[in-house]
């Protein structure tokens, strides 16, 4: 005989996969989450794959992933023959985009550090080299 599925409410739902329940309702319209079945008071019902995929979604999130890539990485995950391979590519993409990111926040505080040791602090505001800076002038030696 088959078990029933468990009725979970969206608030049950929202605590298990530690989201809020705004986010679940949006990743409905958006597709990533199965529309869930009705109760006859109008209330969503779902069942523990909901938890599992909102767990899903909030982890790939978490290591950078858009949501896009994230639909791509549901549809890959139930796809039996060459999923694996693609979802490793989908990440050497990720990781790569944020090694990217990575490289330019480290040449923006590079930047920031030698705009911080050449301005003195104090003085007239026409002559700080980080407000010149940004105003595209060569700061004063």
């Amino acid at each position: 005989m088959n078990t029933p599925t468990p009725s979970l409410t969206i608030g049950t739902v929202a605590k298990r996969a530690g989201v809020p329940i705004d986010t679940i309702r949006y990743y409905e319209r958006e597709g990533l989450l199965p529309e869930p079945l009705r109760r006859a008071s109008g209330y969503r019902s779902y069942n523990e794959t909901a938890v599992s995929r909102l767990r899903f979604i909030r982890r790939a999130k978490e290591l950078g992933f858009t949501l896009e890539e994230i639909r791509d990485l549901l549809a890959l995950s139930s796809d039996r023959r060459g999923g694996v391979k693609a979802v490793r590519k989908r990440a050497e993409q990720r990781l790569a985009s944020i090694e990217t990111r990575i490289a330019e926040l480290m040449r923006i505080r590079k930047g920031l550090q030698q705009l911080i040791q050449a301005c003195p602090g104090h003085g007239d505001p026409e002559h700080c080299p980080i407000l010149r800076a940004l105003a595209d002038e060569e700061p004063q030696a």
